[in-house]
């Protein structure tokens, strides 16, 4: 079986050869490339394709604007943004561009193979702190709205598992946490993204707030 092919983008040296010999060590993972740059991210695309990329917002040209043309070269490539901010701003951005994953460098080996994992299947990852900040700071009416009433469609299983997934947990967490397959947790996710009428987890965890939000000025307002 082909190992998952992962290049690391950072123009700190020594961080990148560190995440690069981790990963590395790791026996389903297969190490491409390197590079410091938005112009090193781009040329590693046109020439390896990889099926990962990890790659820092703080770096020369800008990675969040490499996301963008990365993608224009290599459609099933996976970004993961591996930075330090934690602004909200950049979240967002960087998803909105189609970054698959939002990790800080604070991670450890273990825990950055499994967000590699986690994208290379085909999920999104973004660490639970800054899920949870991202959701709080969204406070102006976004495009997404999940009317209440949308929300009470949800059978009492969907619920709990977009409840989880809003708190930042993969696909696989969530399945730990209910004792559940995790192709079942899946099926749940397909379905709650239909009956929301949203795209991606992120804009369910948002409907998830809005209706929360509703229902909790509507009893106030009862009260």
């Amino acid at each position: 079986m082909a190992g998952i092919k992962i290049a690391v983008v950072d123009d700190h040296p020594l961080f990148r050869e560190g995440v690069t010999r981790s990963l590395g060590e790791i026996e389903d993972f297969e190490m491409v490339g390197e590079g410091g740059s938005r112009e090193d991210a781009l040329r590693i695309v046109r020439e390896l394709c990889p099926d990962v990329m990890l790659m820092d917002i703080s770096m020369p040209g800008n990675g969040l604007e490499a996301i963008t043309e990365a993608l224009d070269f290599c459609p099933h490539l996976k970004i993961v943004m591996l930075t330090v901010s934690e602004a909200s701003e950049d979240i967002a951005a960087a998803l909105k561009r189609g970054a698959k994953g939002y990790v800080l460098k604070g991670v450890g080996s273990r825990g950055l193979a499994d967000v590699v994992r986690t994208v290379a299947s085909g999920e999104s990852y973004v660490s639970p702190g800054l899920s949870a900040r991202l959701i709080a700071g969204l406070s102006a009416p976004t495009e997404v709205q999940a009317k209440p009433d949308l929300l009470s469609e949800l059978t009492d299983r969907e619920q709990e598992v977009l409840s989880l997934v809003a708190s930042g947990l993969s696909n696989k967490r969530v399945a730990r946490e209910l004792d559940l397959h995790e192709k079942t947790v899946k099926h749940h996710m397909t379905r709650i993204l239909s009956k929301l009428k949203v795209t991606n987890r992120t804009e369910a965890a948002l409907a998830l707030r809005d209706a929360t939000d509703h229902r909790l000025t509507t009893e106030r307002s009862q009260s």
